[in-house]
């Protein structure tokens, strides 16, 4: 990682995209923040400034880069793995949480006080979590503005604004310009205010057949569906329903997302699950550096350059999927939490096709005797005290959930064991050293290896695969999966 002046200058002189997100470059001289790989000349040493987070670049009066584009870049992917403070603020702040509620809620929410919060902020990002936040609306108008044919007031109030003031000076103070000359060429639409099209940058290499097929495998009827290399999925959002549909381009190094959303004022949070869900904001030479050490897991990261770990939209339903996953097939736990949409899920206002629900929230299912769908009476009561402990707070499963208190919190539950909690913990918390030591799957992966372990040897021999081990079981995964189709293995996996 380029931590010194000097080693981000080279990075920058060389235009190394792969630092895209992790820092970016101000020019004293312009006023202008960029991205590493900005195409622009090169900037004197003398004039150049390094900053950790877009908002702390526009904190010291630098705007954007109209030509690269520095804000919509990939996140750092440091704050995605690590477990602190500060990154679980960060993680909630992305996915919305100064939206509904304010400073004083978030801190609350990470047991201190808001002074010692913007205080940790300040040192770690160097800008306090207001900043953050306004960075991320900036961004959202944007891309309403870039997306959609909206008149400008709808943008501003959709993207989060109190007043048109307040809107124009916040698009001057980030991009320099009025929100107006932000439309460039007329905007892509499909004549529904309510449908966006946008290219969202992910880091390259980037695996997305074997992401795409994980997915696919799992879909579930009524909520998902894998179509010709595009991933569609309803979601559920804190103003309303939405329908995403992802088709990966790596070589091109995004994503093209296609959002349909009942509310606007739900876009950011709707593009922030879908970079989680497909483990953008990764990265993948750091990962496969860390992995190809090993004699055992080099050809498989050779042969898939780039592989993610599949995330998740929300973690109380890939919570459930784990319990309606274990010591069933893949296409039984499919079957299972199909009947569990089609019984409680919310139908959603305007269905696409065969996407027409909503998961069920933890209140269905704690108001529903959950009999007749197959399920055992020791599946249903881990449900239910899922649903409960989820609704009580005790279980958090969002993108600022503290990953060692909800592993405690989540092996306490009645049918809860360390397969499950370590598979939430990997998908639904985004912890990249999550690992499912006790998983049939990975035990059958590495015996086809050459490698036959226990449960207890296969921990051991997964203590140098640290901090990675979730990536090296997708690829352990993703190899036996090539050796056997997913239907026919009992694994313990959702």
């Amino acid at each position: 990682m380029a931590d010194t002046f000097d080693a981000r200058y080279r990075a920058i002189a060389s235009r190394d995209e792969r630092y895209d997100g992790v820092f970016f470059t101000a020019v004293r001289t312009t006023g202008i923040y960029c991205r590493p790989s900005c195409p622009a000349r090169t900037p004197r040493r003398e004039n150049v400034q390094f900053f950790d987070s877009a908002a702390a670049a526009q904190a010291a009066g630098f705007r954007a880069c109209r030509r690269c584009r520095p804000e919509a870049s990939p996140g750092s992917p440091a704050w995605d793995a690590r477990a602190d403070r500060v990154a679980r603020a960060l993680r909630l702040i992305h996915a919305g949480a100064l939206d509904e509620a304010g400073v004083d809620a978030l801190a609350a929410r990470l047991s201190i006080s808001p002074r010692h919060l913007h205080r940790e902020m300040v040192a770690e990002v160097g800008v306090g979590p207001l900043a953050i936040a306004r960075t991320r609306r900036a961004q959202t108008a944007r891309m309403l503005l870039e997306a959609t044919a909206l008149p400008v007031t709808d943008v501003a109030f959709a993207a989060g604004y109190a007043s048109i003031r307040q809107f124009n000076a916040s698009m001057h103070e980030a991009f320099g310009c009025a929100p107006g000359a932000l439309r460039g060429r007329r905007p892509r639409t499909t004549g529904d205010s309510r449908e966006i099209v946008l290219r969202v940058a992910v880091r390259t290499p980037f695996a997305h057949v074997p992401l795409l097929d994980f997915l696919g495998s799992r879909a579930v009827p009524g909520i998902e569906r894998l179509e010709a290399g595009t991933y569609l999925r309803s979601l559920r959002l804190a103003h309303g329903g939405a329908i995403v549909a992802v088709a990966p381009d790596a070589a091109a190094g995004h994503a093209r997302v296609r959002l349909r959303l009942d509310d606007l004022r739900d876009l950011a949070d709707a593009v922030a699950r879908v970079r989680r869900l497909f483990d953008m904001d990764a990265d993948p030479r750091a990962v496969d550096a860390a992995l190809a050490t090993d004699p055992l897991l080099a050809p498989l990261v050779a042969g898939r350059p780039g592989l993610r770990v599949p995330g998740h939209v929300d973690g109380f339903e890939l919570a459930v999927r784990a319990v309606l996953g274990q010591q069933v097939t893949v296409q039984g736990a499919r079957t299972l939490a199909g009947r569990l949409v089609a019984r409680l899920g919310t139908p959603l206002a305007a269905p696409e096709g065969e996407i027409d629900r909503l998961f069920p929230t933890p209140q269905a299912l704690l108001d529903d005797d959950l009999g007749g769908l197959g399920l055992t009476g020791g599946r249903i009561r881990a449900l239910q005290a899922l649903a409960r402990a989820v609704l009580s707070g005790e279980v958090e499963l969002d993108a600022g959930s503290d990953r060692a208190r909800t592993r405690e919190a989540l092996c306490a539950l009645p049918g809860f064991g360390p397969w499950t909690a370590e598979y939430v913990a990997m998908r639904a918390l985004r912890d990249p050293d999550a690992f499912p030591a006790t998983d049939i799957g990975l035990r059958n992966a590495m015996a086809g290896l050459g490698q036959p372990l226990d449960a207890r040897a296969l921990a051991r021999r997964a203590e140098a695969w640290r901090p990675w081990r979730a990536y090296a079981t997708l690829h352990l995964w993703t190899h036996l999966a090539g050796a056997a189709p997913a239907r026919r293995r009992p694994l313990q996996e959702a």
